[in-house]
């Protein structure tokens, strides 16, 4: 009986394996880095979303990312118990038994209190940081940007030692999405102080598209705001972008290893639909250089 047991769990792991075996990883896997996943808009509790979620655990098994940053509406529409396991618990079960912590941002449809939510690791702040080898992540709430948080944001851009900083939040300083487009105000507060503070990279949500902007001022953004959510067809131009994607749900594989990011976006379906590197960007002063 148990050698019966074992064959067919082998028989169900096998098709799976062979899977994991099979897929296109574009990132270097060095020794060390920092690998993480990104996603966006993705609390829908919908068959897409699980679809996505499946495939990030594929690529877990090969690329062995240990975390998540999540880019706001994390949970859309109620915020009972049974939404938090529908829309979270449920479609990342296997990456959340594997160990993989989510960190998670706040967008505008997520209940406040999702803070206190112990599996998205905000620690009961609306904006907080966290380090993970020479990183270090600034995570903000985009929807309240009032001067409390603008001083905590200029304070700790200052004090950081980090090889690396990269900030997160939900709605994008830059965006070619016809739905929301750019969010200008937001742009005027945070934009020169990622500027004099050495901001590497931005990552938001929100437009329910994937973009990869132009970088400007030598940061480089990026929106991933499909996850769960999608709009199709909603780039109302290609001004200042360098890789667009409206068509599927999407997820985002991130490897930071010495002066190199390295990055590779994959679709609902297992496609590679951008991937690529940038440089470490070394400031002085209020000016930027890439390097």
């Amino acid at each position: 009986m148990r050698l019966r047991t074992h064959l067919l769990i082998v028989g169900l792991l096998l098709p799976w394996l062979a899977l994991a075996q099979d897929l296109d990883v574009r990132l270097p896997l060095e020794s060390k880095s920092v690998r993480f996943a990104v996603i966006g808009d993705s609390g829908t509790g919908e068959r897409a979303q699980y679809e996505v979620a499946e495939k990030m655990e594929l690529y877990r098994q090969k690329v062995n990312f240990d975390f998540v940053i999540m880019l706001g509406d994390n949970i859309y529409g109620g915020h009972r118990p049974h939404d938090f396991k529908k829309k979270f618990e449920l479609p990342y079960h296997a990456l959340l038994d594997a160990g993989v912590k989510f960190y998670a941002s706040l967008g505008n449809h997520d209940d406040p209190d999702e803070r206190l939510y112990k599996p998205f690791n905000m620690g009961g702040q609306r904006y907080y940081t966290f380090n993970k080898g020479d990183v270090q992540f600034f995570v903000l709430d985009s929807n309240y940007m009032d001067p409390s948080q603008l001083s905590w944001v200029e304070e700790s851009l200052q004090k950081s030692k980090a090889k690396w900083k990269i900030a997160y939040f939900h709605h994008p300083l830059y965006s070619n999405g016809r739905s929301h487009g750019p969010d200008l105000d937001l742009r005027s507060r945070l934009g020169p102080l990622f500027r004099e503070y050495g901001v590497n990279v931005v990552f938001s949500g929100h437009e329910h598209v994937y973009e990869r902007v132009r970088p400007e001022d030598s940061i480089h953004y990026f929106i991933l705001g499909n996850s769960g959510k999608l709009m199709t067809h909603d780039f109302r131009s290609s001004e200042g972008m360098e890789k667009g994607f409206d068509t599927d749900q999407s997820f985002m594989l991130v490897e930071i290893a010495a002066d190199k990011l390295h990055f590779q976006t994959i679709s609902r379906r297992g496609n590679t639909i951008d991937s690529g590197s940038v440089d470490r960007q070394i400031y002085s002063s209020s000016t930027s250089t890439t390097r």
